[in-house]
């Protein structure tokens, strides 16, 4: 299983909403994936994001940066490979990151494990 699949998993299991993840090395080199996941509020969108760090912490990954964390309307995990975004449904209709990067693949989202 790659990185991101295991950061989508932790996602899942915290019940995040509308997952996508998106190909981003398709059309940039900055990273490869971008995952996309809505919180139905702060707490959630901060427990989703504690999960993700959580998992992959046990894989002796670590984010690079995180951003967010405390307004937790969208927080920002930068893996390098992937990075992970968690927006309050607000927030992800404001920024509508699909739209912006709609030239890029879309990919299977993992199932729930």
């Amino acid at each position: 299983m790659e990185d991101w699949e295991l950061a989508v998993q932790a996602a899942h299991s915290r019940k995040a909403s509308d997952l996508k993840v998106i190909h981003i090395g398709a059309v940039s080199t900055f990273t490869d994936h971008f995952i996309i996941c809505t919180g139905t509020n702060g707490r959630q969108v901060q427990a989703i994001a504690d999960a993700v760090q959580t998992d992959l912490k046990k894989e002796r990954l670590r984010p690079m940066s995180v951003e967010g964390f405390q307004n937790a309307d969208w927080i920002l995990l930068d893996y390098g490979d992937f990075v992970f975004h968690v927006f309050s449904p607000e927030k992800r209709t404001y920024y509508d990151l699909e739209r912006l990067w709609r030239t890029a693949p879309t990919l299977p989202v993992p199932a729930a494990a």
